[in-house]
């Protein structure tokens, strides 16, 4: 059985090839469209039904990301752009427990071997999108600081005069600083990518090797890690915001 690191073309609409992580992350952003349209079509003054399970939901993160902030505004400000994140991701990483991961497609024949090209691939088992996510969290956090503190102090973080004291430390300082930058887009993609795209493996070959009762217990194991790295993302993002905003004299 042969498992690619690179997601699998469906088919083509016109020359744009349709992968099978690309056909889920559509699926995933249409779910949380049309939950949110459903949801907001039905609100109530007295929650019930998945009305209580979304409040529930949006007063426990209200509270863990205004236990980071200390800042009411900052909360309002944060919360939209963390919860989607969680949201976005958590969904992308439990797709991979459908029923069918990695059995049910089509057969293409490659270098004269007949290979499946499965359907369901998790959208956080491609490196593509996860590679997208970053970039959106570790760009908005710049975008924020610069609006929060304005550009000239937020710059001040990464460009320090080498002739002012501490001479030289500042400027070598604001470099390390650039770097960091950069290694948070690597750290984030490749973390979340590592981790779900092992485990889809894992899967795939105990449900290959034994396919009843035995991977039960690593269904459960992928649904809990599924949800801590979502939830893992979505801090790590509220911690970049928070730390963009403060001035770095403070």
């Amino acid at each position: 059985m042969e498992i690619s690191l690179a997601p699998e073309i469906i088919f083509h609409m016109g020359h744009f090839p349709i992968t099978n992580s690309l056909l889920m992350t559509l699926i995933v952003s249409g779910i949380i469209i049309i939950a949110s349209i459903v949801l907001r079509r039905n609100l109530t003054l007295v929650p019930k039904g998945f009305q209580n399970i979304v409040e529930y939901v949006v007063e426990a993160f209200l509270g863990l990301i205004d236990s980071v902030t200390q800042n009411k505004e900052q909360t309002k400000k944060f919360f939209p752009f963390v919860v989607t994140i969680f949201i976005f991701v958590i969904l992308s990483n439990w797709i991979e427990l459908v029923p069918g991961l990695g059995t049910v497609g089509i057969n293409e024949v490659k270098d004269g071997h007949t290979i499946l090209v499965p359907f369901i691939r998790s959208a956080s088992a491609d490196l593509n999108v996860t590679l997208a996510i970053a970039l959106i969290s570790v760009f908005t956090a710049q975008f924020m600081g610069i609006a929060a503190i304005g550009l000239a102090r937020y710059s001040g973080k990464f460009f320090v005069n080498p002739f002012r004291k501490p001479y030289f430390i500042g400027t070598f300082v604001g470099i390390l600083e650039i770097i960091s930058e950069g290694a948070k887009i690597i750290s984030f993609s490749f973390r979340l990518f590592g981790n779900i795209f092992a485990g889809e493996v894992l899967l795939i070959v105990m449900l290959n090797l034994v396919p009843y009762l035995v991977p039960v217990p690593f269904l459960l194991l992928e649904l809990f890690v599924g949800f801590v790295q979502a939830l893992v993302f979505a801090m790590l993002t509220l911690v970049f915001f928070k730390m963009a905003v403060t001035a770095h004299d403070h």
